[in-house]
């Protein structure tokens, strides 16, 4: 099967093969308006460039002020229902609609970029920012879906140590996982196609290893294996969007490591985190 999705910008569980997770990247450069009807799935909808988005969601208005690029700060947000009618308008950039299929509805809801809490995991090397949008612990009012973001300082390591939810061999979770990358530069809001990284999926038994050149803009679905390292090249910070869903009725960002890799974790106590972490805040960029 193939992993990495370049050019495409619509997911859907249909397209990966899988069940539940989706994403679609909208490109108001090209069209001012865009329409959707959120058949039989939830959705959280987030600025990747765009600002001062107009949102209708039932006839109901919202008012997204978006951010200039994923690497210029935080965006604030918006919790989208099933069944709902929704229209998106804005001037310039791109918006993403993170979507699970689901059949519960919870009402719409809006989420300043005040309310994101900004999590620095890792250590050393592998020092990066997670924003966590709709996780569990985050926002409680979801059916199935799951979103954060995950912003990594050039030459630095994420999605380390190595970890699979798939819920085969041993591992007790099980979620489809969807990345959409940015490869930035040190000067820049968003993504540039000069910079590229590289990222890492096996499985247990050894029949899947496969990395990929990630350039800006890829997409990459992982419906099972171990997923990670996700690397930034030197000079050219990486940031991916994940959205995660799965059939459990209890929502879960658990994780199975690679038990040879499980040690990694332990050795962070002894290393210093890199101070270019957190990249991003409610304030804008870190100048460091």
């Amino acid at each position: 099967m193939s992993w990495l999705r370049r050019g495409e910008v619509v997911i859907t569980p249909k397209s990966a093969g899988w069940q539940y997770c989706g994403m679609e990247i909208f490109d108001f450069n090209k069209s001012k308006t865009h329409s959707i009807k959120m058949d039989q799935r939830e959705g959280v909808l987030l600025s990747l460039s765009a600002e001062n988005i107009e949102v209708s969601v039932n006839n109901e208005s919202f008012k997204l002020q978006g951010r200039t690029g994923v690497f210029a700060g935080i965006s604030d947000w918006i919790y989208i229902p099933v069944g709902s009618e929704v229209k998106i308008s804005a001037n310039a950039g791109l918006v993403a609609l993170s979507t699970a299929v689901s059949s519960k509805i919870y009402p719409v809801a809006y989420r300043a970029k005040s309310e994101v809490s900004i999590e620095i995991r890792g250590s050393g090397f592998a020092t990066r920012q997670v924003n966590n949008i709709a996780t569990p612990d985050s926002f409680a009012q979801a059916d199935r879906i799951l979103v954060c973001e995950v912003l990594t300082p050039g030459g630095n390591w994420s999605s380390w140590p190595p970890h699979r939810h798939d819920g085969i061999a041993g591992c007790e979770f099980t979620n489809e996982e969807i990345y959409y990358f940015q490869i930035g530069t040190n000067q820049s809001d968003h993504g540039s196609e000069t910079g590229h990284g590289f990222f890492k999926v096996y499985s247990y038994d050894g029949k899947i290893d496969e990395t990929m050149t990630i350039k800006d803009k890829d997409l990459v679905i992982v419906p099972h294996g171990y997923h990670g390292p996700s690397i930034a090249a030197p000079e050219y910070p990486m940031y991916f969007l994940n959205v995660l869903a799965g059939p459990s009725e209890k929502r879960s960002m658990g994780f199975c490591d690679d038990p040879n890799h499980h040690w990694i974790r332990e050795s962070w106590k002894d290393q210093e985190q890199d101070s270019r972490c957190p990249m991003t805040s409610v304030s804008g960029r870190n100048t460091k």
